[in-house]
């Protein structure tokens, strides 16, 4: 599935479009060059899971920042700054990513075998002076997400 976003705006509405659909369990994986939106996306996911959009920022130096939603719990992790997959180890990545609440992972391209088997890729390219969103299932349980959030929107352009 393909977006294009005008704006920052039109980012953080995608996110909120995608926080409605998303269930305790939930990966989504964010990528995209510096400066893409990947932290402006995760701040419209969690403001639709109940977080208070002031409270989200890029976790750059932290590595992972947790925000207490409604109902579920969101971790956001930001790997950019990592450069072994023992740093992941380190930080309890497995333990977190895929467990209780929903997972955003910035830059998780850098660690692919470090994953989880399934979950949602999210690539955020500029194009213009907007950007371009690409979506894509990696399992079944995202396959539905997409499905969902297609319904739900208009995405045919």
């Amino acid at each position: 599935m393909e977006k294009f976003l005008e704006d920052s705006a039109a980012t953080e509405a995608l996110g909120a479009l995608l926080g409605r659909h998303l269930q305790d369990g939930d990966v989504l994986c964010l990528s995209g060059d510096l400066g893409a939106g990947k932290t402006m996306l995760s701040r419209g996911i969690a403001t639709a899971l109940g977080v208070s959009p002031e409270a989200v920022t890029s976790p750059t130096f932290a590595i992972m920042n947790v925000y207490e939603g409604r109902e579920l719990e969101v971790r956001h992790f930001d790997l950019y700054r990592l450069n072994r997959p023992e740093e992941l180890e380190d930080i309890g990545f497995e333990e977190y990513a895929g467990g209780d609440g929903v997972t955003l992972i910035e830059w998780a391209e850098l660690f692919p075998q470090q994953l989880p088997e399934e979950y949602l890729q999210v690539v955020l390219r500029h194009e213009g002076v907007g950007r371009r969103a690409v979506l894509t299932a990696q399992g079944e349980r995202y396959e539905h997400l997409l499905k969902e959030v297609e319904e739900d929107a208009d995405f045919s352009h």
